[in-house]
């Protein structure tokens, strides 16, 4: 009440003094209590009206006191979600690298069958480059003719005869005076 009267002294002019200020706080707090009336009877509920209190409670001085058994709870609480977290990040980890390996060997398998199809490209071209038919066509075209004899030298016609063609031979050194 002390509260409601200061706030309506600050409230109006602070120039009123004596009886007709002390009036005008008098009808500020009837109007306040009358208000007050008002707003329980809104808020009722059933037959009994509601009561409020205003009770101001200082738990300035009251101390915490420790709990050995909650404490031990808490620690084994934590201790379970952490594993638990441990092991969801650790499933996560494991599913996410094999799918990333899954793809790894597809990629894989996609650049052996490419490799291969090169390969078997390369055996096509290749077998087309060295047939003597086509040899002989193209050099034809070119206006070769087959060689006259005496125009070949072979190489291995400088060395002993009597050995074997691919037979190995050792390396000699032929001096010349």
């Amino acid at each position: 009440m002390a509260t409601q009267a200061m706030a309506a002294q600050t409230w109006f002019d602070g120039s009123r003094e004596g009886r007709s200020g002390l009036r005008n706080v008098d009808e500020i707090a009837e109007r306040n209590q009358s208000l007050l009336h008002a707003q329980q009877r809104r808020a009722r509920r059933g037959p009994t009206p509601e009561v409020f209190f205003s009770k101001h409670l200082d738990n300035t001085r009251l101390v915490k006191a420790a709990d050995p058994v909650r404490v031990k709870e808490m620690r084994r609480f934590a201790i379970a979600m952490t594993m638990l977290f441990a092991m969801v990040m650790l499933y996560g980890w494991q599913h996410f690298s094999s799918i990333e390996i899954g793809y790894r060997v597809e990629s894989e398998k996609q650049q052996l069958l490419q490799l291969q199809e090169q390969s078997r490209q390369l055996g096509l071209n290749e077998a087309q480059l060295c047939d003597l038919n086509r040899l002989d066509r193209e050099a034809r075209r070119l206006g070769m003719d087959a060689p006259h004899p005496g125009q070949v030298v072979r190489p291995e016609s400088g060395l002993d005869t009597d050995l074997g063609p691919g037979t190995p031979v050792m390396a000699q050194v032929h001096m010349q005076q």
